[in-house]
């Protein structure tokens, strides 16, 4: 009886340990992005429209990914101190990210590039 109690213990903690184990491997990142003031040029600004309206900019703290309005085109993005990605022909763009500090612009689309979300890594 001993034998049997010890091994159904055994079996126990092993489980246990084995749901704690995957739990923390597999539990997303809780991510905590926020729409801040413009202002600082450590946040990312992003300026964007929607067709029939003028530019509107947006500032974005913190990482995580950002819904943009339905039918976005974004001009410009200052990535401040961050590394940024948008979200548009069914991809994140670009693969990598645009680096720290940097300021994009699509001068050869003069009405920005669409995108639906913004994603600050």
């Amino acid at each position: 009886m001993k034998h049997i109690v010890k091994r159904a213990a055994s079996a126990t903690a092993t489980t246990l340990a084995l749901t704690a184990a995957l739990s923390a491997v597999s539990a997303p990142s809780a991510f905590a992005i926020n729409e801040v003031d413009c202002g600082r040029s450590d946040f990312v600004q992003v300026t964007s429209h929607q067709p029939g309206h003028g530019d509107t900019d947006l500032c974005l703290a913190n990482a995580g990914v950002f819904p943009l309005p339905g039918n976005s085109w974004i001009t410009r993005i200052s990535t401040g101190n961050n590394r940024v990605q948008w979200f548009g022909d069914a991809a994140w763009q670009p693969a990598d990210g645009i680096n720290k500090w940097t300021v994009m612009t699509w001068p050869n689309h003069p009405g920005g590039v669409s995108a639906s979300w913004i994603r600050i890594l």
